[in-house]
């Protein structure tokens, strides 16, 4: 992955003006003490101006064996923020995100969603096809309900070797700090995304969320689709991030 940040285009809204909201994931191999730090005390709205909701986890690598095991010194922060102002703010003076400089991220603006989120705007569409149909960021954000936890994390193992045996996935992880659970993955396109999430009914995405369906497994949960702004950084060891994305690398 190349250590510079990639612009791919200004940051505009369904309208051409500005976005709803800003999403960001951040990335980095800190250790285990800074990571217990980070997921301790991880930025608030209260304390980071322009911030509207974030979550923090230990990263878990897909690998395709169906059973993720935390890195316990890979930590993951996932925030919505009020505008590319804010972020720079955070990015420039805020102890949290020197700690995580040397890893990946990312900028994006949602353009689907299903379910709701702190710091997601109801605005955000919630039709399946939508006319972004490039690179793609992928969060699945959730908050399980303990006592189906058993059951979540058998979908969930079937989900993720669907998810890595996909074609168009560049990169994929799980997150987590019970009670809150997440994925984030990167994707060649839009359609590639549809056909791991809709194209087989019997695959183990269309099973697991037929399950969730049937019996919630979170309190709250939401499905975002994003188009990526801006990505920068790498990521080594255990589920190295080591291929260009997203794919277009031109700013407009």
């Amino acid at each position: 992955m190349p250590s510079a940040t990639v612009t791919l285009r200004p940051p505009h809204g369904s309208d051409g003006g500005a976005p709803l909201v800003i999403a960001t994931v951040h990335i980095a191999d800190v250790g285990v003490a800074q990571a217990v730090r980070t997921v301790l005390r991880p930025p608030s709205p209260k304390r980071t101006p322009g911030l509207r909701h974030a979550d923090v986890g230990l990263a878990a690598p897909l690998s395709g064996g169906g059973r993720p095991s935390p890195n316990l010194g890979r930590v993951v922060l996932i925030g919505f923020w009020d505008d590319d102002a804010a972020v720079d703010r955070f990015e420039a003076d805020d102890p949290v995100a020197a700690r995580l400089a040397g890893g990946w991220h990312v900028r994006a603006m949602p353009v689907r969603r299903f379910g709701t989120w702190p710091g997601l705007p109801d605005e955000v569409p919630t039709k399946r096809a939508t006319e972004y149909t490039g690179p793609s960021l992928v969060l699945t954000l959730g908050r399980l309900r303990l006592r189906r936890t058993r059951d979540f994390l058998r979908a969930s193992a079937a989900a993720e070797v669907a998810v890595c045996a996909a074609p168009g996935v560049a990169w994929a992880t799980a997150v987590a700090r019970p009670p809150f659970v997440s994925t984030c993955s990167l994707w060649e396109s839009t359609e590639a995304l549809s056909a791991y999430a809709y194209g087989d009914r019997e695959g183990g995405h269309p099973r697991a969320m037929a399950a969730d369906r049937a019996r919630p497994f979170h309190k709250r949960s939401a499905f975002v689709r994003f188009e990526p702004l801006s990505a920068g950084g790498s990521l080594g060891g255990q589920n190295a991030m080591t291929r260009p994305w997203p794919a277009v690398t031109t700013s407009s």
